[in-house]
C-alpha cells in the first residue's frame, strides 16, 4: 500500500501541494541529497514554506514520504532474495541491494537511520527505519541459524555499516568503493560454514 494511502485524507487543495511538494523532493534530494534546502523544496513545489512545514512538520516526515514506497520495494526484495537463495547468500545480496540504494541515495541513510528527533516517527511500524530493520533482522537471523554469518551480530550493526559506507561513498563520489568496501565488510561478517 503506498505511503500516502496510510494518511487521513487531505483536502484537494491540500492532496494537490503535498504531492507538488513530494515531487519536488523527490528531484531536490536526488540533486543536492537529503539534507536540502526546505526552502528550496517549497519554491520548487511552487508553495510557501509554510505549507511545506504543515504538511511536513520536519524534515523527516518529508524523507519518509519520499522515499518509504522505495523502502517498501527493498524489503520485498529481502523477501524475494530468502525465496530465491540460502540463507547467507540472501543476506549478502539484499545488504548488496541495500548498499547501492544508500549510495545512489544522496544522505537517505544517515537521515532515516540516524536521525532521533523525530522519536515519533522511529517507533512507529511501517516508518522506513523499522521496515528495513525488520527486513535485516530477519534475513540476518536465517542466516546464523545456518551458520552463514557469524553470531553475535546485529541487524543494527549490519545497516550502520551499510550507512557508514554510503556516507564514505559519497563524500569520494566513488560507487566502485562502495562495493569494495561492501565485500571487505562481508567477509568479516562470515560464519564458520561459510
Amino acid at each position: 500500500m503506498p505511503y500516502a494511502a496510510r494518511r487521513r485524507p487531505l483536502r484537494a487543495d491540500a492532496q494537490r501541494n503535498y504531492d507538488r511538494i513530494v515531487s519536488a523532493a523527490r528531484d531536490v534530494f536526488a540533486r543536492d541529497g537529503a539534507g536540502a534546502a526546505l526552502k528550496e523544496i517549497a519554491r520548487q513545489a511552487g508553495t510557501g514554506s509554510a505549507t511545506l512545514h504543515r504538511l511536513f512538520p520536519s524534515r523527516r516526515t518529508l524523507l519518509e514520504a519520499v522515499f518509504h514506497d522505495r523502502v517498501e520495494d527493498l524489503c520485498a526484495m529481502a523477501a524475494q532474495r530468502a525465496e530465491e537463495n540460502e540463507p547467507g547468500p540472501a543476506l549478502l545480496a539484499w545488504l548488496g541491494d541495500l548498499n547501492t540504494y544508500a549510495c545512489a541515495s544522496r544522505g537517505l541513510a544517515a537521515s532515516l537511520l540516524q536521525d532521533s528527533r523525530d522519536a515519533d516517527l522511529l517507533e512507529q511500524n511501517a516508518g522506513c527505519q523499522a521496515m528495513i530493520t525488520n527486513a535485516a533482522r530477519d534475513l540476518l537471523r536465517r542466516a546464523q541459524q545456518t551458520g552463514a554469518v557469524r553470531a553475535g551480530i546485529r541487524a543494527e550493526d549490519l545497516l550502520a555499516l551499510v550507512n557508514a559506507i554510503s556516507l564514505a561513498a559519497e563524500q569520494h563520489d566513488d560507487d566502485e568503493q562502495a562495493d569494495r568496501l561492501l565485500e571487505i565488510a562481508i567477509e568479516g561478517i562470515r560464519g564458520q560454514a561459510a
